[in-house]
């Protein structure tokens, strides 16, 4: 990472921290319920098909409603797996009420015995996103480095899961940082129009 962009995210990652821990402790407990009512269906590759969610660590929206739905719906769940550092995520398949293992970070994962897919659709946390679509994550580059290896892969869909006030105006970003395609938060979806520089 160029010194200038990581010496702003870092900085920025304070502020988001701030502002996602504000509008959680306000709206975390009625988020999920709304976020649940969210079809995605009209938003995925095709259908049924794989979507990668993820448990909420700290003040994280909890997702937990919205997957049982997608569960309902036909979907295949998945959870993000990190193998290793600095290599993108794996996935294995989850249901809700399976088994999970603790893991650092407050991170919980299916169990090493779970079947590992590739996601079609891709749940996505963060600490802030501009109008472009690139988020602030959390340093680790993991979700940049899925996303380059599945859009090569194939067609995917990035939707990211945040509170409004996450949206900034700005994000520093990095040659190797990955756009989202959509943002789901508790006012609604919205669309990230690919850049054309």
């Amino acid at each position: 990472m160029q010194p200038d962009a990581d010496a702003a995210k870092k900085s920025l990652r304070t502020e988001a921290r701030f502002l996602r821990a504000e509008a959680h402790a306000r709206q975390g407990r009625t988020a999920a319920v709304v976020l649940s009512q969210t079809d995605l269906v009209p938003f995925a590759p095709h259908w049924p098909c794989v979507v990668s969610g993820f448990l909420p660590i700290g003040d994280e929206i909890d997702l937990g409603p919205l997957m049982e739905r997608l569960h309902a719906q036909g979907a295949t769940l998945a959870l993000p797996v990190i193998e290793k550092k600095a290599h993108p995520l794996s996935f294995r398949i989850w249901s809700p009420g399976d088994p999970l293992v603790d893991k650092a970070w407050g991170i919980r994962e299916p169990l090493p015995a779970a079947a590992t897919v590739e996601p079609d659709l891709l749940l996505v946390p963060l600490l802030a996103v501009d109008p472009d679509g690139y988020r602030l994550g959390y340093g680790g580059g993991f979700y940049d480095r899925t996303l380059a290896r599945l859009r090569a892969l194939k067609p995917v869909v990035a939707i990211g899961v945040a509170y409004d006030v996450q949206r900034l105006d700005a994000v520093a970003r990095d040659v190797y940082d990955q756009p989202l395609d959509w943002l789901l938060t508790p006012s609604g979806m919205f669309r990230f129009l690919p850049n054309e520089d």
